[in-house]
């Protein structure tokens, strides 16, 4: 189990403070490592790291804007600077605008690539070119299971998500000569802040099990074991990789 043991590892997770972010961000934490939560404000970082602490657990704030460059590159060399090396990165800060591509507004567009795809190069590049001095680090990419798919309504997210793949198997190949490992996660239909309307929505809850093998919504705690596996040692020989926790979803006519 040491494989998997990340004490006295640093993680930074964007978008982090509340969803899948904050679930991420407590299972990193409770396998051994100081976990820096970020989000745009203060109030809810703060909140969140507090949580982390009551657990016993250790948990610092990083309050920054992943789509402002300027931002991210003091953020994350102020984390470098007093607290120590970004040994794992997980960009996850993401939003999904639904819209007919025919009647979507250009500024819409915009947003949404701002944070899904431009956050993540920035976020990257910030802390990537520092694992690659030190000769370590683990990269993890939030995609989606719109990385390989789509479905009318949300062809901007898929866009983006797809792009978030190809970044990632591209910067695997880069940076892996320096041991830095760039992976990602693909989420399935899990159930979310995110996805709140979704659920309710009957029909629509009706298709997602439906069409999963597993007949149900992933729970946000799934996705620990693939978050720590990536971020750990057990992983030291994957590279570019997308591991897809979908219930079966893409394996399935």
């Amino acid at each position: 189990m040491d494989l998997f043991d990340l004490t006295g590892r640093r993680a930074l997770i964007t978008g982090s403070s509340r969803g899948l972010g904050r679930v991420l961000a407590d299972g990193l934490a409770r396998a051994g490592a100081e976990v820096v939560v970020n989000g745009r404000r203060s109030d809810a970082v703060r909140e969140a790291v507090e949580g982390i602490q009551r657990e016993g657990l250790r948990a610092r704030a990083a309050v920054f804007d992943v789509t402002v460059e300027e931002e991210v590159e003091e953020a994350v060399a102020a984390i470098e600077r007093d607290a120590g090396p970004v040994d794992v990165l997980v960009n996850n800060a993401g939003v999904n605008l639904r819209g007919l591509l025919a009647d979507f507004a250009t500024g819409r567009w915009h947003e949404l690539m701002a944070v899904n795809l431009h956050g993540v190069f920035h976020v990257c590049r910030a802390a990537g070119r520092r694992m690659v001095a030190r000769g370590a680090g683990k990269v993890i990419n939030i995609a989606s299971l719109m990385s390989e798919g789509g479905r009318p309504g949300v062809v901007p997210y898929a866009a983006s998500k797809g792009a978030v793949k190809m970044l990632t198997r591209a910067l695997a190949v880069e940076w892996g000569p320096h041991n830095v490992q760039v992976n990602a996660i693909g989420p399935g239909y899990f159930r979310t802040e995110m996805t709140r309307s979704l659920c309710e929505d009957e029909s629509f809850d009706s298709w997602v099990r439906g069409r999963t093998p597993m007949r149900r919504w992933g729970e946000p705690a799934e996705l620990i074991g693939a978050a720590v596996f990536l971020a750990s040692d057990a992983s030291s020989f994957v590279n570019g990789q997308v591991l897809y926790v979908d219930g079966g979803w893409l394996a399935s006519l």
